[in-house]
């Protein structure tokens, strides 16, 4: 698998803030990590190749360049922590992405930046993209309150700034209602205990001391959970087995968790320290799973429902309505083009199988995920059309090179 996106984007931004240089091994190389990076050697940071990875020059909390326009693309994971990064950074900044970002809130992650005393303007619609931001006001309090309900990415992108904010004391973070897809939440934790900050949580209070981040000398990226939950899908759907590596049962990565979908529908999981393997032995059975830990590798799921005898239906899954397009309403609008019987909610997806599948064009709304699910639909036995596949450069750039590697040889009995 290639590195992964989530972990890949915080470590570049970790590594950033640190004292010294850090060498990272299996960095993701697509759209999401390339945005990161040209961002921050925009705002002054060195970030050089060589043949053991990507070497970024720490600049110890502080940016050199302080004042930058930066062009993120679609990537909320560059554009939300980078966001709290430089809300106390003392320079004069402004932030932007394609159209799309442009829908997506932002507003949760900027009141309680502001909340503390941070300067930042909307430069379109109020709770979106663009923003600038201006040298902040003296931290006013070390208690703040973050919503976690509609992006885990704010608490994430706050945690990450918090030891350049704290006060002496620490900053406490409290987290009111729902905090969805709370293992990227541990994730980030995780991640920034490697580079010598630590967290203390109490349920949805978080306590981080001011401190400075330390470069671990090297970092090595895990294969993309997300990723895998394709391939991991294909095994179980077409019988398998289907293995892939660089991400195992020692995983930092909460999407790991897709597995026991794949286990709720009948198929069979083995794990290794580096690996995961999907099979299954006959007919697949519907399913009904809360997927609020997992709603990217979720999609997956949807097109696994069509293989299987039933109404399945996954849950929690509100917070695709804001992801990089409306991806309920997306899935639900292919899927029906392939002949699926579907039902939508707010927060839910129900398919009704095993699907009589017939040939379709897809489109993908400028979304790696919907591209990556629907290929799959093809192991129901009909050409499946994929209307801008270079969309998944975004997070797998040879990804189809790498599903053409599976296909059954002419000639070769499945």
């Amino acid at each position: 698998m290639p590195g992964s996106k989530s972990i890949s984007n915080r470590a570049l931004l970790l590594a950033a803030a640190s004292r010294g240089p850090t060498t990272l091994r299996g960095l993701l190389d697509a759209d999401d990590t390339r945005v990161m990076i040209a961002a921050l050697g925009t705002l002054g940071v060195s970030i050089g190749t060589s043949a053991d990875g990507m070497i970024v020059q720490g600049c110890g909390g502080r940016f050199p360049n302080a004042s930058a326009k930066l062009f993120l693309g679609n990537a909320g994971t560059a554009m939300r922590p980078l966001a709290a990064a430089l809300a106390f950074s003392g320079g004069h900044y402004e932030l932007d992405g394609v159209a799309r970002m442009r829908e997506r809130p932002i507003r949760d992650l900027v009141d309680a930046l502001a909340a503390l005393g941070a300067r930042i303007r909307y430069l379109g619609d109020t709770g979106y993209p663009p923003l600038a931001i201006e040298p902040a006001a003296p931290l006013g309090s070390d208690v703040v309150e973050i919503k976690g309900d509609v992006s885990s990415q704010f608490v994430s992108a706050l945690l990450m700034a918090a030891p350049h904010i704290a006060p002496p004391g620490g900053l406490h973070i409290r987290v009111p209602g729902a905090l969805i897809s709370q293992p990227y939440v541990t994730l980030t934790i995780a991640l920034m205990a490697r580079f010598g900050i630590g967290v203390e949580r109490r349920d949805q209070m978080f306590h981080v001391v001011r401190g400075e981040y330390v470069s671990p000398g090297t970092f090595v990226v895990e294969g993309d959970a997300s990723g895998a939950s394709y391939f991991l899908g294909l095994g179980v759907i077409a019988g398998g087995p289907v293995r892939v590596t660089g991400v195992g049962k020692n995983s930092v990565q909460g999407d790991i968790g897709f597995a026991r979908v794949l286990e709720a529908a009948g198929g069979h999981i083995a794990w290794g320290d580096e690996w995961i393997e999907a099979s299954s032995s006959g007919e697949l059975r519907a399913f009904d799973v809360d997927c609020t830990d997992i709603p990217d590798a979720a999609m997956t799921g949807a097109i696994v429902a069509g293989f299987a005898r039933g109404r399945s239906v996954l849950r929690g899954i509100g917070s695709w309505r804001v992801k990089e397009t409306d991806r309920i309403a997306a899935m639900a609008t292919e899927l029906r083009k392939l002949g699926a019987k579907v039902e939508e909610g707010s927060d839910w997806l129900a398919v009704e199988g095993p699907v009589a599948w017939h040939e379709a064009e897809i489109d993908t709304y400028d979304d790696h995920r919907v591209a990556m699910c629907f290929s799959l639909a093809a192991a129901g036995g009909v050409p499946v059309h994929i209307r801008d596949p270079g969309c998944v450069a975004k997070t797998f750039p040879d990804y189809f090179d790498r599903l053409a590697t599976l296909q059954t040889a002419p000639g070769r009995e499945p």
